[in-house]
């Protein structure tokens, strides 16, 4: 298990390199003025009507900086208030990216129904897996006995893969975002489009980060259920 220990260090330091990179970048083209002036909520619904959603909502969201989401149950597009009425690069990226959901939503794109459906099984077992788990170990080191640490790793599969389901869907998001900025010319010129881009890499990068480490969570587990039964 020592190399086990080893990869979980190395994701958990990348992990913390990637966060700090993707705020730094953030805060970065947070203080890049977007030339067309307009506020991440204009841009949302900018972005919105030119593709032909009228139902969504853009809420300004109070939970703090990076709490950015859309919720496909209410179609509403929750933006900061940093993004929301900021007028910057990253404003732009964050506010297009979000509605990039919204566009999926409604063009019913299958990642974004796959993940949508697994929600609500997820939210149970994510809330249970931690729990599970340690009284599994333990049921495995007294009684031999592998039942309730199969239950633990079968839930912990369940969220490692929607962390990677997650994956293509944002990814997409930040394509369609990207596409719909140059076309619609929101970011005029060549740097605030790099940069637009810049952040949703960074954005995207904490994504991979987060799913590898519940993939190298989960080989954990997996190892102590049947590594001890053999």
């Amino acid at each position: 298990m020592g190399l086990y220990w080893i990869i979980f260090i190395g994701i958990a330091l990348i992990s913390w390199i990637v966060q700090s990179r993707f705020k730094n970048k953030f805060k970065k083209y947070s203080e890049m003025p977007l030339s067309s002036g307009l506020s991440g909520a204009e841009i949302a619904q900018k972005m919105l009507n030119e593709n032909g959603i009228y139902d969504v909502q853009i809420l300004v969201a109070n939970e703090g900086q990076l709490s950015d989401h859309y919720n496909p149950s209410n179609k509403t597009v929750n933006l900061s208030q940093e993004v929301y009425y900021g007028r910057s690069v990253a404003a732009a990226a964050v506010a297009s990216h979000e509605c990039g959901h919204a566009v999926q939503h409604a063009t019913a794109y299958s990642w974004l129904q796959f993940r949508s459906a697994m929600v609500p099984v997820v939210s149970i077992a994510s809330r249970l897996t931690s729990w599970v788990l340690m009284a599994g170990v333990l049921m495995m080191a007294f009684t031999q006995s592998p039942w309730l640490l199969g239950i633990g790793v079968a839930a912990l599969f369940l969220t490692t893969l929607f962390s990677f389901i997650t994956l293509p869907v944002e990814f997409d998001a930040s394509n369609r975002a990207l596409a719909w900025l140059d076309k619609a010319n929101v970011t005029h010129s060549t740097g605030e489009h790099d940069g637009a881009k810049d952040a949703l890499k960074w954005a995207a990068m904490t994504y991979v980060v987060a799913a590898l480490s519940a993939l190298v969570t989960l080989l954990y587990y997996a190892y102590i259920l049947f590594g001890r039964r053999d």
